[in-house]
């Protein structure tokens, strides 16, 4: 009788574990899908040089829990871009003029939003494009 109470209690204690797991991952995942501020935005700037071209795109995305307004991105080389509105959780693929150098992004917004970024270079693969 004693060894069937320590089995209860053993099993007890693994239950309350992963109860106690899943209560700390399942708020690191919430973090993820529920915006904890009210004015935030997401910019990835992203080059692909191939041997025979190079091409750019921006993805520009609100994940604040109110809209974004008045968007202004500067491309560089005095190409910019006037977004709006974008309301929250929407994202947009934008992409530089053909002759832009691709050096950075700066994306301002309304409610002092200001983000600044190089553009990064995706990692080529063995039998890709341009690789």
């Amino acid at each position: 009788m004693k060894c069937v109470k320590q089995y209860t209690i053993i099993i007890g204690i693994g239950i309350a574990a992963i109860i106690s797991m899943g209560v700390v991952f399942g708020m690191d995942v919430l973090k993820l899908s529920i915006s904890t501020q009210n004015y935030d935005i997401f910019v990835d700037p992203i080059v692909d040089k191939q041997s025979l071209f190079v091409t750019g795109r921006i993805t520009v995305q609100n994940t604040g829990s109110q809209p974004l307004t008045n968007i202004h991105v500067n491309f560089g080389a005095g190409d910019t871009l006037d977004i709006p509105r974008l309301t929250a959780g929407e994202k947009i693929i934008i992409s530089p003029p053909p002759d832009n150098p691709m050096e950075f992004v700066m994306i301002s917004a309304d409610n002092d939003i200001f983000v600044s970024k190089a553009y990064r270079e995706l990692p080529k693969m063995v039998g890709m494009m341009g690789s």
